[in-house]
């Protein structure tokens, strides 16, 4: 029998074997929402493998958070009334929400018929919370960790993973929103991590221990200043390489490991990690499900020796502002922050003599060089002492250029301002402490300019390390960079009389012509009935 599975923690939701319809349900990222007298519908195709009747079957519902009560049929027949299970490490879950419980559930043989079966899951009419799924997986009693397997194979494939993060100082009993983490690592072996940690050109450290399902991680981390504090997350997305890459920074590396002696090729590595604290990643270490373990120092760029850059070896990196954000802005008349980026003589404008503008790059960057343009009118609005700072994390800032009686001679006019600077930063800062003279601060645009070659940057160097296969004594483990592409819900529910369907894509779903005939008429019979 084929593995029957429908894993919804990933958007499409990835099917074996099955064909799912739903109603009063939510799709969310991770889970379907089920409401009050809502349901899930999944139609799979049962063999007894030779037999003449079936032996049973071992059914895991994947739910998340608090525990709902949910009822199980088989082809009509209940097996299961108001299940609940205890929640998920119910004491203090990560961001209080969507840690994963399974339920076990055993289906008699002789509610199984051979061909196909029509499973349904339900939350009871009346209930107030909703019935999150995760997944569900169904295994003949004689083999009850096939689907399982299967899922895990199919998942092993998404290996770019994204989670929102919350950090609680040691002193503290409230824990804060930080950015994102973004993480993708692959040898060419599909292992999952199960520890991950990593050190950050600016002196700080991360340590996590991932669940074995992905759904989150705890861990703790060392600021770039020495405080100390807990670090969690719940994943949010999971993508198949090369999707979801684009936003991080993304090494590859052609490696080589030590052995009896002599440097052996070793396949591709490919390390991407981003914690949103801006500084370049110089350490990672980590072991897989599998029991690997490999530790990886990244050999920073050499910076150039001959002092700053020279307007001639800059290049302009607005392109990868991701956002601007202003102490104020004139919204009502349109003349917001986000003009800046703009080659259009729009402008930016504020009603005060000092002001502060945050630019948050995709990727860090050494900012060596910086242009201002004026506006349309009225000089007097035009900047005139100026800070502009970088920082990795947007708490700490580090000035990096003063200016100060500087002035301009006419309208749309840009002028240039080169500093010296070899550290890359994520975030600027551009606070400007007085004008020429009025009440408001304008500007027409705002670009950043990178000097080439004068950061330190992990992705163009090498690394140094080992690698460990389980079982086996560790070896060196070493690389060059390959060229290549470089990147640097509430589960609200729906109402609505009408069954809703989930198919994925039929070569994934069946895996010969009789079950992707038996699947194209499922289909075809919800169409008709649309």
């Amino acid at each position: 029998m084929e593995p029957v599975f429908a894993d919804f923690s990933t958007t499409p939701a990835q099917l074996s074997n099955a064909v799912v319809g739903y109603h009063r349900c939510g799709v969310a990222p991770s889970h379907l929402a089920v409401g009050s007298d809502g349901y899930i519908k999944l139609d799979f195709n049962f063999t007894t493998e030779g037999r003449e009747e079936a032996a049973g079957a071992v059914l895991t519902v994947t739910t998340l958070g608090a525990s709902v009560p949910m009822d199980v049929l088989l082809n009509g027949k209940t097996v299961a009334e108001g299940v609940t299970f205890a929640e998920a490490d119910g004491h203090d879950a990560p961001l209080g929400t969507d840690l994963s419980v399974d339920r076990i559930l055993s289906l008699p043989g002789e509610l199984l018929t051979p061909g196909d079966n029509l499973l349904e899951i339900r939350s009871p009419a009346g209930e107030e919370g909703l019935l999150r799924v995760a997944a569900i997986t169904l295994d003949p009693a004689e083999d009850s960790g096939r689907a399982r397997r299967a899922l895990a194979a199919r998942a092993s494939t998404r290996s770019v993973f994204a989670f929102d993060t919350e950090q609680r100082p040691v002193d503290s009993t409230v824990w804060q929103p930080p950015s994102r983490l973004l993480f993708h690592l692959d040898r060419g072996d599909r292992a999952v991590p199960a520890q991950l940690s990593w050190r950050g050109t600016d002196g700080a450290e991360t340590a996590i221990a991932l669940r074995a399902d992905m759904s989150g991680f705890h861990g703790h981390h060392r600021a770039a200043d020495g405080a100390l504090g807990e670090f969690r997350g719940v994943l949010t997305d999971r993508w198949a390489y090369p999707e979801g890459t684009t936003d991080g920074p993304l090494h590859r590396f052609s490696t080589e490991e030590g052995r009896d002696g002599d440097w052996r090729p070793s396949g591709e590595l490919r390390i991407l990690l981003d914690d949103g604290r801006g500084a370049p990643v110089e350490r990672v270490t980590w072991t897989d499900r599998r029991g690997n373990a490999a530790s990886v120092t990244l050999a920073a760029a050499v910076p150039k020796a001959d002092g700053p850059a020279t307007p001639g070896e800059l290049r302009d990196i607005t392109d990868t502002v991701t956002s601007v954000e202003a102490s104020d802005e004139f919204e009502a008349g349109g003349e917001i922050a986000r003009n800046l980026l703009r080659t259009s003589r729009s402008k930016w404008l504020v009603h005060d003599n000092t002001a502060e503008l945050d630019f948050t790059l995709r990727r860090p960057a050494a900012v060596a060089s910086y242009r201002l343009t004026t506006a349309n009118d009225s000089p007097d609005r035009d900047p005139r002492d100026w800070h502009l700072q970088g920082s990795h994390d947007g708490g700490t800032w580090t000035t990096l250029d003063t200016r100060t009686r500087e002035g301009f001679t006419h309208r749309f006019e840009t002028r240039d301002f080169v500093f010296a600077n070899t550290t890359s930063y994520r975030r600027y800062r551009l606070r400007i402490t007085g004008n020429a003279g009025g009440d408001e601060i304008q500007l027409s645009q705002v670009q950043l300019l990178a000097g080439a070659g004068k950061a330190p940057s992990a992705t163009a160097s090498d690394f140094i390390g080992y690698y460990g296969a389980a079982g086996e004594p560790p070896t060196g483990y070493r690389g060059t960079t390959v060229p290549g592409p470089e990147s640097g819900a509430t589960g609200e529910q729906e109402e609505g009389p009408r069954e809703r369907l989930l198919a994925a894509d039929l070569t994934d779903t069946a895996q010969d012509l009789n079950s992707a005939a038996r699947l194209l008429g499922k289909l075809a019979d919800y169409l008709r009935t649309s």
